[in-house]
């Protein structure tokens, strides 16, 4: 016998138990993102390679060590690993953004090659937001605004928290990066202890803030502030957005060492984090990025947008609301048995879809007697089972089984079959 083929590491099945839930999660999350007039966007996994270097920066881990990146006819491709760079160039290129607001949004996969863990694998999927032309505070407050009533639809509000930042412009962060590198020469026995934080030195400083490494964390804590550089502008916008935060009764708490892992941001950034699974994780984060659409080579618009990872939110939804109620696989089981019973089945079937859209009808197709076919029946987790006989057959007529409940088996015409089947799925 041949050798069975497995997947790739980091990259997994989902069963249709399992799927039950992602659609659940993904409905909320669709329904929601609609609810504030957000239209969606799709655009393709595979991108230039250019464009993440250019948009999420050189410097970055994503960019360093973590896109699945090859050549094919001298062009260097990349399987996106975050959406924002290929929605701002999907926006830029098809005209979509020119001298207009946008509010747009997108859910699929995403690439990174990095060791796989629990909630984090190497194809991940992400759903996000982006808001252009708007330089407002009110769109930053808007995206938090959406996302906490999303955590509320899922049942783990009460399980995130909103941490909230502001970084400033390019200027600031400069000013700020010389004086956060003049510190952190002063004590590199203990940037040592941290690899990573030890080449982000040179390339990426303000991601040693992000640093796991407790001793690093601790001297970090009498480091220069951001917040000590702001120039008036990011001061004033991040004030009006604390404001209405405040007003909208949203709690937040003011972390100077968030700065987000990708270049492309400025003034505001946030997570949404939780301790529910373990050590603290981000479910969901976000920020402005005002300078990244003329940066892909598009005339000037102010962005801002987040994303979540569905795997790890939906982790949480499993650990802290158990008790989600997901629709059945299969609501209706149709069985038969006998002459003249086939060609019934597949027409009271495909009659009840006519009538019937929302609900999951199967037909039994693989023959067996009843006893066989009831067994069927009851592993699909199906609410009903309507059974057709010859005598059925021969009399319009129908039986009608509740598989769970405590109702009678009863049998009715054909013609009050939907009016019987709307008053018990109901």
């Amino acid at each position: 016998m041949s050798k069975t083929i497995q997947a790739i590491r980091g990259m997994n099945d989902c069963s249709p138990t399992e799927t039950l839930l992602w659609q659940w999660v993904e409905t909320q999350i669709r329904q929601t993102f609609a609810s504030y007039g957000y239209a969606e966007i799709r655009s393709p996994i595979l991108e230039a390679t250019a464009l993440f270097e250019r948009g999420v920066g050189e410097a970055t881990d994503i960019v360093e060590k973590e896109m699945f990146t090859f050549v094919r006819d001298e062009e260097s491709l990349t399987m996106r690993p975050e959406g924002t760079a290929g929605c701002v160039r999907a926006a830029i290129q098809n005209g979509w953004i020119y001298n207009q607001e946008q509010r747009l949004w997108y859910i699929g996969p995403m690439f990174r090659y990095e060791r796989p863990q629990k909630g984090r694998y190497r194809q991940f999927h992400q759903a996000g937001v982006e808001i252009f032309g708007i330089a407002n505070p009110e769109a930053d407050a808007e995206l938090i605004l959406l996302t906490a009533r999303l955590w509320e639809k899922l049942g783990i509000r009460q399980h995130v928290k909103l941490q909230l930042n502001s970084i400033g412009g390019l200027e600031v962060r400069t000013q700020y990066r010389q004086a956060l590198v003049a510190f952190l020469q002063n004590h590199l026995d203990v940037l040592k202890q941290d690899p990573d934080s030890e080449r982000r030195l040179t390339t990426n400083p303000l991601r040693i803030l992000d640093t796991k490494n407790q001793a690093l964390q601790n001297v970090l804590n009498h480091a220069p502030k951001l917040h000590d550089f702001l120039d008036p502008e990011s001061k004033a916008h991040f004030e009006k957005l604390c404001q209405i935060l405040d007003q909208m009764g949203i709690e937040y708490e003011i972390n100077q060492k968030l700065v987000r892992g990708l270049d492309y941001y400025n003034k505001t950034v946030f997570e949404w984090v939780t301790t529910a699974l373990g050590a603290q994780g981000t479910v969901c984060g976000g920020g402005r990025y005002d300078g990244l659409v003329a940066q892909l080579g598009g005339h000037a618009s102010e962005g801002v947008g987040f994303a979540m990872g569905l795997e790890r939110l939906i982790l949480l939804v499993q650990e802290v609301n158990p008790n989600v109620t997901l629709p059945r696989p299969v609501d209706i089981y149709i069985v038969y048995s006998g002459e003249g019973t086939t060609e019934a089945a597949f027409q009271l079937s495909e009659t009840l879809r006519n009538a019937l859209p929302q609900q999951r009808i199967m037909l039994h197709c693989s023959g067996g007697n009843f006893k066989k076919q009831f067994k069927r029946a009851d592993k699909s987790g199906a609410k009903l089972a309507l059974v057709l006989g010859e005598s059925e057959v021969e009399n319009q007529t129908v039986v009608v089984k509740d598989l769970f409940g405590e109702a009678e088996q009863i049998t009715i015409p054909q013609s009050e079959l939907i009016n019987e089947l709307q008053s018990r799925l109901a």
